[in-house]
C-alpha cells in the first residue's frame, strides 16, 4: 500500500511539472532581435555596452535580447541601410550619414529631439605620434614639414576623415597654423601640403589607425578615443593635442521603418536610452569617448585638466590614465555653418578637398 501511495505521489509531481513548465515557458516573452549598424571606431565599446544592456533588459523584462552588429565606414554603413540593410539602430560618425536615412524616409521621427541633440558621444581630432615624438610634432603646423608621412582615412568613405580634414582646415583658418594665413586661401594651402604628405588613405578610422599601429606613418590624424583604445590594447605611441581642433559629435538614431517592420521599437529605444544613461556613458568613457552625460563628464573631469604634453601618462597600476583636457581653441561644425555646407564646400564632386586629393593622387 505504501509503495502504491509513493508511486502515485511521484506521478502527481511529474504531472504537475509537465503542466507548470509549459505555462512558465509561455509566460516568458520570446527572445527579441536587434540589428545595430555602426561606424568602425566604437566596436570595442559596444563589446561591453551590449552585454550590459542585455543583462539589464533580462532582469527588468525577463526577455532575452539578441543584437547583431555590423561595423564599417560611416558613409558605407549609411548607404547600406538606405540600400536595404535593415538596421534597427544606427550609430554613425557624422550627422549627414543620419540625414541620408531621413531623406530616404527611413527615419521619420525627430532624432535630435533630446537634451543631447541626438549625439551619444563626443571626441576631439588629435594627433598620434611615435614614442619619444621623434619628428617633434607639437601642433598642426608641424604636419607641413617635408618628408613627413601622415596617416588619415579617406574622406570619400569615412566620416572620421571628414572630421580630421575639418579640424585641420578650421585651425588654419582661425589662425592657429603658423606659416599660413588665417583665411580660406591659407587653410587650403595648408591642407594641400598636409594631403601631399598622406602615406595611406584607408576606408575607415579603425583601419587607418591600425595602419599606423602596424608601423606605417610618422603621425596619425585621428579621434582622441581611438588613441586611447590603442594605448589600452598595448600600443606604443603618444597623443598630441593641437592648440585648435574640432569637437567631434557622433549621432545615434532609431530607424523607424525597420523597428516598426520588426516590432522592435520598444527595445531599440530602450537600448538607445541605456547608451545615454550614466552606466552607458561610463562605459563609453572607459573606452576613451568624451561622455555627453554631464554628470559622467564631471566624474571624468572632462575639460578640467590642463592640456598635457605629447605623452600618455600611465596610471599607478600601469593602466592608461584617461584624461579629457580642454582644448585652447575648440570649435564645432558651426565653424562651417552646417554639415550640408561643409560637405558641398569640401567633399562634394567639386569640393576643394576632393579636388586636392584628386590632383595629388593623379
Amino acid at each position: 500500500m505504501k509503495r502504491t501511495v509513493r508511486i502515485t505521489s511521484i506521478l502527481l509531481v511529474l504531472l504537475l511539472v509537465t503542466v507548470i513548465a509549459p505555462v512558465a515557458a509561455q509566460d516568458a516573452p520570446a527572445p527579441v532581435s536587434l540589428t545595430l549598424a555602426a561606424y568602425a571606431v566604437p566596436r570595442e565599446a559596444f563589446g561591453d555596452l551590449i552585454p550590459a544592456f542585455q543583462a539589464k533588459w533580462l532582469k527588468d523584462k525577463k526577455q532575452q535580447v539578441e543584437i547583431s552588429e555590423s561595423y564599417g565606414a560611416s558613409g558605407s554603413q549609411s548607404r547600406a541601410v538606405v540600400g536595404g540593410f535593415e538596421a534597427d539602430i544606427v550609430d554613425l560618425s557624422i550627422e549627414p550619414d543620419v540625414q541620408r536615412l531621413v531623406d530616404a524616409k527611413l527615419i521619420t521621427h525627430d532624432w535630435k529631439d533630446n537634451e543631447y541633440m541626438g549625439f551619444v558621444t563626443d571626441s576631439e581630432v588629435v594627433l598620434a605620434v611615435r614614442p619619444g615624438n621623434p619628428k617633434g610634432i607639437k601642433d598642426w603646423a608641424d604636419l607641413a614639414q617635408d618628408g613627413l608621412q601622415i596617416v588619415t582615412p579617406d574622406p570619400v568613405t569615412s566620416g572620421g576623415a571628414q572630421w580630421n580634414i575639418l579640424g585641420a582646415y578650421g585651425a588654419a583658418r582661425r589662425g592657429h597654423v603658423t606659416g599660413f594665413d588665417a583665411s580660406d586661401d591659407g587653410a587650403t594651402q595648408f591642407l594641400t601640403k598636409l594631403i601631399t604628405n598622406v602615406a595611406a588613405f584607408d576606408k575607415d578610422g579603425r583601419e587607418s589607425f591600425l595602419t599606423f599601429e602596424n608601423g606605417i606613418g610618422d603621425v596619425a590624424i585621428t579621434y582622441e578615443n581611438e588613441v586611447y583604445a590603442g594605448l589600452q590594447s598595448g600600443g606604443k605611441f603618444e597623443i598630441v593635442y593641437p592648440t585648435s581642433t574640432i569637437l567631434i559629435e557622433n549621432p545615434i538614431a532609431l530607424v523607424d521603418t525597420y523597428v516598426d517592420k520588426h516590432g522592435t521599437r520598444e527595445v531599440a529605444q530602450a537600448f538607445i536610452d541605456y547608451l545615454y544613461s550614466a552606466e552607458g556613458q561610463e562605459i563609453f568613457a572607459e573606452h576613451g569617448f568624451r561622455p555627453v552625460n554631464s554628470d559622467v563628464a564631471k566624474k571624468y573631469n572632462v575639460n578640467v585638466e590642463a592640456t598635457p604634453a605629447a605623452e600618455a601618462t600611465p596610471a599607478a597600476d600601469g593602466a592608461v590614465a584617461l584624461t579629457f583636457p580642454p582644448i585652447a581653441d575648440q570649435f564645432t561644425i558651426e565653424e562651417f555653418k552646417t554639415w550640408a555646407d561643409a560637405r558641398k564646400t569640401f567633399f562634394g564632386d567639386n569640393g576643394s578637398i576632393s579636388k586636392i586629393i584628386s590632383t595629388i593622387k593623379g
